[in-house]
């Protein structure tokens, strides 16, 4: 199948979402859940020493930064390989 041809639904007609839910897709939107699961679970404040202040704050905060910083990382990363 090309990727222009569409699939049929039983009526016939195509689907406008036919390619929107690959198996890669699923896959990633279950892990961005569990991760924002597990970063809102952990609400405790922690003290995170960053090179030589030592900093209080939500543990969630430092989760979800660090996972954004994760992500941003990973964004350049594929950018740069498809150039």
């Amino acid at each position: 199948m090309s990727p222009k041809e569409r699939q049929r639904t039983a009526h016939g007609s195509t689907s406008r979402f036919s390619g929107a839910f690959t198996p890669g897709r699923i896959a990633m939107t279950a892990v961005a859940v569990l991760t924002l699961v597990f970063i809102f679970e952990n609400t405790r404040e922690v003290k995170i020493r960053l090179l030589i202040p030592e900093v209080t704050m939500p543990l969630y905060v430092a989760l979800l930064a660090t996972a954004l910083l994760g992500a941003a990382c990973g964004y350049y990363a594929a950018a740069r390989r498809r150039k």
